[in-house]
């Protein structure tokens, strides 16, 4: 009978790493398996090191959180080691950030992260050091179905993390597991009280782990200095209403801080780096109900071409990590794919994902996605 993380063999008999943060989630993932009997083994990545990070709450992967990890691995008498990663987390995740948000998108870096940093090289580290899977504190569900392991909603829809794993390739699915995916946090929080760790009711980090102050344009202003050029705020006709200091300090939807005077609310539609341009409008230029998507990761059970071409297929969508999944049709037309949202979605900006699920219930399967390259505004659709 296989064992709890889905193995022929006893607990005793397989070796687990688990990706340890410093945060309460990793830290029960690896009090479970211990306590379940597993050889595990915890490894912490140190990503970057800032001083005003270090101790702030909501930080992650540096500092405060990599003793945290120790502490709590010498609690439960596992070996724990700590990896410097901060000149490949800076090439893999933070530099393309920064060019992705000079280049007037909406960058997710902590999709990337998953995909580099903290999947593709972690799993190279845990399979050098003879592990049979890579377990994690992401609150997302992996089970087997029909032979093929696939990625699922958790039971704490609140804590649904699946929006930030779409990307996660099946082979990387064979090989990780996700204990807490039928827990909810609460549970894990009373868990780590029971079992003694000081991180009990320390708190959750926050999205993005390597902006400090929490402004973007502070970190890409540091990185990429030319990219913060003047320009002109202009309606979409083109008519000049006014200047701005870089596109870098504006997203799309943004209504604050524009500086212009209107008799209408006017919002940030659209971001032209080309041409450095700020382009603003009403709120009804926000509604998208078609994006293009590139970078796609499928995850269904045939291939995409094959279940997308004709008329296209159902299956629910989001562009928002906080949002429900809603009603949509995926279709594949001269090799690119596209969705269509059935009620729209406002301020959809290039460089968000779109995450694609079989339907809207609490244990959905994730069919995998894509990021943004287009958005088309409801209005310019002919």
């Amino acid at each position: 009978m296989p064992n709890s993380l889905g193995f022929d063999r006893t607990p005793a008999e397989t070796r687990v790493v688990v990706a340890m943060s410093g945060g309460v989630d990793s830290s029960v993932v690896a009090g479970l398996l211990a306590r379940q009997g597993y050889e595990v083994i915890g490894v912490t990545l140190q990503l970057y090191d800032h001083g005003e990070a270090t101790f702030r709450k909501g930080s992650c992967c540096a500092g405060q959180d990599i003793h945290d990890a120790r502490r709590v691995s010498a609690a439960l008498g596992i070996p724990h080691y700590v990896l410097d990663y901060e000149e490949r987390f800076k090439k893999a995740v933070i530099d393309p950030f920064a060019e992705s948000y000079a280049k007037g998108e909406t960058p997710i870096p902590c999709v990337s992260c998953n995909q580099t940093v903290k999947f593709e090289d972690l799993m190279t580290v845990a399979k050098d050091l003879g592990a049979d899977c890579l377990a994690t504190g992401h609150y997302v569900r992996s089970d087997v179905i029909d032979g093929k392991r696939g990625l699922f909603r958790p039971l704490d829809a609140d804590k649904d993390q699946t929006y930030f794993l779409f990307a996660t390739t099946p082979e990387q699915l064979d090989y990780l597991r996700f204990p807490l995916g039928g827990m909810t946090k609460d549970e894990t929080r009373a868990l780590a009280r029971e079992m003694g760790l000081t991180i009990a009711d320390k708190h959750d980090s926050q999205d993005i782990c390597f902006v400090p102050q929490g402004s973007y344009s502070d970190v890409i202003r540091k990185l990429m200095p030319e990219a913060e050029v003047p320009g002109d705020i202009v309606d979409r006709d083109g008519n000049v209403l006014g200047q701005h200091k870089g596109i870098i300090h504006y997203t799309v939807g943004q209504r604050r801080g524009l500086g212009i005077a209107s008799g209408e609310p006017l919002y940030v539609v659209k971001l032209d780096p080309r041409n450095q341009q700020v382009v603003v409008g009403p709120k009804s230029a926000l509604t998208t109900h078609t994006v293009r998507l590139r970078d796609v990761n499928w995850l269904g059970p045939r291939p995409l071409v094959e279940m997308a071409s004709g008329n296209g297929m159902a299956l629910e969508a989001k562009v928002r990590s906080t949002r429900a999944p809603q009603e949509s049709v995926i279709h594949v037309r001269d090799g690119e794919v596209y969705v269509t949202l059935v009620a729209g979605e406002s301020g959809v900006a290039p460089g968000q994902a779109c995450v694609l699920y079989t339907d809207d219930g609490a244990d959905a399967q994730v069919l995998g996605g894509g990021f943004i390259a287009e958005a088309v505004p409801a209005t310019m659709v002919a």
